[in-house]
């Protein structure tokens, strides 16, 4: 690889915000992210989950930070933003992968459906304005939005037979398909100032699932199994990074092949 191509897909130097940095995908994104050069802002509003991340990945010599954050409040949101001009004066990357999961079931509270709404449809429309903002006035900048295969098809019930996983909820094939096409929005409006928004649409998640929902959901992909925590971070430093210069407004699958039956 010359140097000119390893510069273009690293992310040496950037300050990136990663929200949702202490969940399942955020602990392995955290760590790909500064591993790519990147000065990785971790954020949720847990704080103390979000500095023992930090603290790994400096103890790996990259460089990070840990900031709270309520997304579900948008004064929250905009201290976040004066945080992060306070230290660093300018942001190159976003990555939206704070989610809220209030609901069980298709027969949860209405009060439940519009919690996560503040979070997941309110609060990623507010985080859109603002780090949007401050990138189109920059005049460049990455915005790498986290959604899901349930953002794109609907539910596979017999992937939940044989166990007790009742499935997906409503409210998150809700919200993550409209952030698919929130995605296709901001692209358009943020564009014309050099600034791009893409979705990554990550599939099933190894995260201690019942042996029998493993076996299930495998044989749905074409690759026979389900992510780990290292297969996310390839993808999105790549939208993040110049490597992908004219990518804007797509959506890029890394679900092992799941939705292209």
């Amino acid at each position: 690889m010359t140097p000119e191509m390893s510069t273009r897909l690293g992310l040496d130097g950037k300050i990136v915000l990663l929200t949702g940095g202490a969940g399942i995908y955020g602990r392995g994104l955290s760590h790909d992210l500064a591993a790519a050069g990147a000065i990785t802002i971790v954020a949720s509003r847990n704080l103390k989950a979000c500095e023992s991340v930090a603290e790994a990945i400096r103890a790996k010599g990259l460089q990070a930070e840990a900031l709270s954050y309520d997304q579900a409040a948008p004064t929250s949101i905009e201290r976040l933003r004066d945080d992060v001009l306070a230290k660093w004066g300018r942001l190159d990357g976003l990555v939206n992968n704070t989610v809220s999961r209030p609901m069980l079931g298709p027969d949860g509270s209405i009060a439940g459906w519009e919690e996560s709404m503040k979070t997941n449809a309110t609060g990623v429309f507010v985080m859109h304005r603002i780090f949007g903002g401050m990138m189109r006035e920059r005049g460049g900048g990455s915005i790498v939005n986290i959604s899901s295969i349930q953002g794109v098809v609907g539910p596979t019930l017999s992937l939940y037979a044989g166990t007790d996983m009742k499935g997906p909820p409503p409210d998150y094939f809700f919200h993550k398909a409209g952030l698919i096409n929130l995605t296709r929005y901001f692209a358009a409006h943020l564009g014309p100032s050099g600034v791009r928004v893409n979705a990554l649409v990550p599939g099933g998640f190894q995260a201690g699932e019942p042996e029998q929902f493993v076996h299930n959901y495998s044989e749905q992909t074409f690759l026979r199994r389900l992510a780990k925590d290292d297969d996310l971070g390839g993808a999105v430093i790549f939208l993040l990074s110049d490597a992908s210069r004219y990518i804007t407004g797509s959506q890029l699958p890394v679900d092992g092949g799941y939705t292209s039956h």
